[in-house]
């Protein structure tokens, strides 16, 4: 079992004929994921081979589903034209958008965030985050795929660095997913939807959940773990040094006095019940004493 994706998926990339598409469509077939087409306006009906894949390009998210089948789109779009990408997905009624692209404007993704629950039948990944990987059977996204492999334990994260760590880390007992949720102040897939979603899961044991200064996702996290969440979760908060008062990092990374701070949300989530590691090595450690490995 796996959240959000798994070997059925069919995958299309959302401006595969530029450079960074061509490149992670490339990475994303050799990872055994199913990547059915692409879309770029006004190159319908071109065919890219990559690798021996012949893929056929669309103008409209709906002609590539009309014709592929498709059920995921991953964005490697130009931030200026990533609100129209996202839109024509949600038009299409695609399930689900992961949003790669780094750098839209906050107004861009407040407006197709909303338009996307308005309509209520595409779930957004991202943006500017690694995307999510379901070891063995789809990758969709930035995230290498050799540094683990299946296993029982969740991963949802703001950073898409510390994603990799964490997965290397614990390579050798392995994940269901591991989801990169991307840092900026609006998000479409949060800790709340990852970990709902880890619990739902059957195969999923145990999760870590990595999260960083600024604003009170992990704070409203921690809420939600003491309420739902009964499998165990292990969790780190990057920022403990931080300078206080400057915005560090990702655009949401923004502290103001106590609210958003790393202790202030290491503190909520121990109050859950959450084991938070001090550096992303003990967060690992704690795992494996909690999984006995």
């Amino acid at each position: 079992m796996s959240i959000f994706i798994s070997k059925s998926s069919r995958v299309i990339v959302q401006g595969m004929t530029g450079s960074e598409g061509t490149k992670h469509t490339r990475r994303m077939l050799a990872s055994g994921t199913v990547i059915v087409g692409g879309v770029t306006p006004g190159k319908g009906g071109q065919v890219i081979d990559i690798d021996g894949h012949k893929l056929p390009v669309f103008n409209t998210v709906a002609e590539a589903i009309a014709a592929t089948k498709a059920d995921v789109s991953v964005v490697f779009v130009p931030p200026k034209f990533a609100k129209a990408a996202v839109v024509d997905a949600i038009d299409a009624a695609l399930p689900l958008v992961v949003v790669i692209t780094e750098g839209i404007p906050v107004h861009d993704t407040a407006a197709f965030f909303a338009y996307a629950q308005s309509k209520g039948t595409t779930r957004i990944v991202g943006p500017n985050c690694p995307g999510l990987i379901t070891p063995g059977q789809c990758n969709v996204g930035i995230i290498p795929a050799d540094i683990t492999g299946p296993g029982p334990i969740g991963l949802v994260s703001k950073s898409g660095t510390l994603t990799y760590q964490m997965m290397y880390e614990l390579r050798d007992i392995g994940f269901s997913t591991a989801v990169g949720i991307g840092g900026d102040p609006i998000i479409g897939t949060t800790h709340i939807d990852c970990l709902r979603a880890f619990q739902d899961d059957p195969d999923t044991t145990a999760i870590v959940m990595i999260g960083e200064i600024g604003g009170d996702a992990e704070e409203r996290a921690a809420a939600f773990i003491s309420e739902y969440v009964t499998k165990p979760v292990v969790g780190y908060v990057a920022g403990f040094t931080a300078p206080e008062g400057k915005t560090m990092g990702h655009a949401g990374a923004i502290v103001s006095g106590s609210s958003g701070t790393a202790q202030g949300k290491k503190d909520a989530l121990e109050a859950a019940g959450v084991q938070v590691g001090k550096t992303p090595s003990e967060t690992a450690a704690l795992m494996r004493a909690l999984l006995n490995r």
